[in-house]
């Protein structure tokens, strides 16, 4: 059975320091009707474009069993209502609900952390947090370890601890998942890293990363187009055809060399739409 901790003290190599950058994103399929998804790569979530009368969530592609990954969500500066919440579910949970409440962590399928310091799985709640401050932007860092079966939170780079426990005996899938009740709110999905699985998955990073670093920037596109990122995608694999492999450990490589471009373009196009972006509304509904 689960069980919800409190905090204690930092891992001494912080959040897979040692690790490899992630690429994932929120399901388009798997959201409310009241998610909106948008920005570079729909990392961007939209909770309730007009107005709210209830709770929406959305839920993240990545499949987080027996891995260590870490995830950051950072939350506009609309802060308010009953609940805004990050953390993890099984597919079975809940993604929309005709009213205000703590979506994730309403039963056994959800674990969250609310706005408001707290905890919630199977129905209850437990202090865990300060809450946030409304009206300010927030980071939420989210360190799974599905190794140890636990997840842990950060808030703003600082380490808030060991939320829960007993995980590793999940057999469903464990998924991303955020939720909002309030209106014209916004998360962010921003940084993502995983552990190594083994020491060919260290190698094959090590190699990418040395494939990356001889390709000019120069062949980044300007705009996230489909067809200028296909160019930069053949630009950035040159230099793997170049190599004397075996095919199967070419297209093995090649698998961690199509994340790491389309990591480093979203994150290009991420920069320049935060820049360009508009300041948001002020809360006027839940």
């Amino acid at each position: 059975m689960e069980e919800v901790m409190g905090p204690v003290s930092e891992p001494s190599q912080g959040p897979i320091s040692h690790g490899c950058e992630d690429n994932w994103t929120w399901s388009k399929k798997d959201a409310s009707h009241e998610v909106r998804l948008h920005g570079p790569g729909n990392r961007v979530v939209l909770f309730h474009p007009n107005w709210s009368s209830g709770t929406a969530g959305v839920r993240g592609h990545r499949v987080l069993n027996n891995g260590r990954y870490y995830w950051e969500v950072r939350l506009s500066h609309r802060i308010f209502g009953t609940s805004m919440m990050v953390g993890i579910g099984t597919a079975k949970a809940r993604l929309h609900a005709d009213r205000f409440i703590n979506l994730l962590g309403e039963d056994e399928n959800g674990w969250g952390l609310s706005h408001k310091g707290l905890l919630w799985h199977q129905g209850k709640w437990s202090p865990y947090t300060k809450p946030f401050r409304e009206n300010e932007p927030t980071t939420v860092g989210v360190l799974f370890d599905g190794i140890a079966g636990t997840l842990s939170y950060y808030k703003d780079c600082r380490y808030l601890g060991v939320a829960f426990q007993g995980l590793d005996k999940v057999n469903e899938p464990l998924y991303p998942i955020v939720c909002s009740t309030a209106a014209k709110t916004e998360m962010t999905l921003s940084v993502m890293r995983r552990d190594f699985v083994s020491l060919q998955d260290r190698c094959r990073a090590v190699i990418v990363t040395k494939i990356m670093d001889s390709v000019s920037c120069a062949s980044e596109p300007a705009e996230e187009d489909d067809n200028a990122l296909n160019n930069v995608a053949a630009a950035f694999s040159q230099p793997l055809e170049t190599l004397t492999l075996p095919t199967s450990l070419k297209g093995y490589l090649a698998e961690t060399l199509n994340v790491s471009v389309t990591h480093r373009m979203t994150e290009s196009f991420s920069r320049k739409w935060h820049h360009e972006s508009s300041p948001r509304l002020t809360p006027s509904n839940r």
